[in-house]
């Protein structure tokens, strides 16, 4: 068998969102900004979509702008902040240390400009409090951006607290729910957040679009030149057929979301207990809080990549964190923000799933890492040395 584990990367198109999808690659074609009647067709379509996209985090349709995926929105959200953050004289921007590169890496991008960025560091169990929030808003602080689920550990964030917060101060608030939104209830209302970054296909729509949720009266600059669409925030042609997916899919998940969530949890718990009784192995982030079905461990002695490799051997397709990074070297970021030393943190692997996920697939997964884990162990020098007593065990 072939147990697909990384979700997380991406998912597979769900069989409804293919079906909705389909009609507007060949039959309801027009371009939604031309005024004849087959543009507005494709018009009432993307309009269809922008309301169900909206309801599904408690939005008005206004407020949802669709993107090319998560870090395009990311990108527009965050200089969107720091653009008008600037125009007031606020040049401070506070985020963490475990965010994804979309967002550390425009930050990064800012501060080449002249911002100051804070990073706050991540406490061991992979969350971030909102008390770290509120220590560290300063008077000249334009955004604060939290990720609302970190993307490699799949622990959640209090996304309400912070947002509490910074509507207190007065500080916009952003939060990338890429790995959120179809996984756990959002309402961007309750959660006080200003702008919200989602991409389709991480809740089983198609890739290469996304949606950004910026809060009325919050002024988006533009990251896409080129037209009017999208209420000239976003120039080029709409992606009717994509969009349209990402409205099926997510009103999918959304009304299957406490069914699913309850299954994925209890595999979820079963996997963390198979995989805890490898003797030196250490599941990274809050045990209860995360997501449903995301799971991070790391075992001593070995590296990612050979693990990895031996596992798509075996019929596992897993990852050792971020798909946008796999072609580094480095250890994640994640990891070392959780505090863990870089011979541990070479040593991770993420597993990710949803409800297509079967019993059967958990126990080739609970079967397999031991062995695969143990071969490679068996081959290692730095092993070696940890089991002679030459090197401490650091888990």
């Amino acid at each position: 068998m072939y147990v697909y584990a990384d979700n997380a990367a991406t998912t597979s198109l769900s069989p409804r969102a293919l079906e909705a999808m389909m009609p507007y690659f060949s039959e309801v074609y027009g371009n939604a900004s031309s005024l004849h009647t087959p543009g507005q067709r494709a018009a009432e379509a993307l309009q269809r979509a922008r309301e169900t996209v909206a309801k599904a985090i408690n939005a008005d349709f206004k407020e949802v702008y669709f993107t090319g995926g998560g870090s395009e929105a990311d990108n527009q959200a965050i200089l969107s902040g720091a653009a008008l953050g600037a125009r007031k004289g606020k040049k401070h921007i506070v985020s963490t240390a475990f965010e994804h590169h979309a967002v550390l890496h425009t930050l990064d991008k800012l501060k080449k400009q002249g911002f100051e960025i804070t990073l706050l560091d991540v406490h061991e169990n992979g969350v971030v409090t909102a008390q770290d929030v509120a220590r560290a808003i300063r008077e000249d602080t334009a955004l604060v951006t939290v990720m609302f689920v970190n993307n490699e550990i799949g622990t959640i964030q209090p996304i309400g607290e912070i947002g509490a917060v910074c509507r207190e101060r007065g500080v916009l608030f952003h939060t990338d729910a890429v790995q959120a939104v179809g996984h756990v209830p959002v309402d961007v209302k309750a959660l006080n957040v200003d702008m919200l970054s989602m991409a389709a296909h991480k809740f089983h729509g198609p890739k290469g679009v996304g949606a950004l949720y910026a809060r009325k009266g919050v002024p988006l600059v533009n990251v896409i030149e080129g037209g009017q669409q999208e209420r000239g925030k976003r120039g080029g042609t709409e992606n009717i057929p994509g969009i349209v997916g990402m409205a099926a899919a997510l009103e999918e998940a959304v009304a299957n979301m406490d069914r699913d969530s309850a299954y994925v949890t209890a595999l979820r718990e079963k996997l963390i207990e198979g995989l805890l009784q490898i003797p030196h192995s250490r599941l990274n982030g809050d045990r209860e809080k995360r997501v449903p079905g995301t799971v991070n461990f790391c075992f001593e002695g070995i590296e990612g990549e050979s693990l990895l490799l031996l596992l798509d051997a075996r019929g596992i397709a897993a990852s050792s964190g971020s798909a946008c990074t796999s072609g580094s070297l480095d250890p994640s970021h994640v990891l070392l923000a959780l505090g863990l030393p870089h011979e541990i943190a070479h040593g991770s692997l993420r597993l990710s799933f949803d409800a297509q996920m079967t019993e059967q697939g958990i126990d080739h997964i609970i079967r397999s890492v031991p062995e695969v884990v143990s071969y490679l162990r068996e081959m290692s020098p730095v092993w070696d040395e940890l089991e002679r007593g030459q090197t401490p065990h650091l888990i």
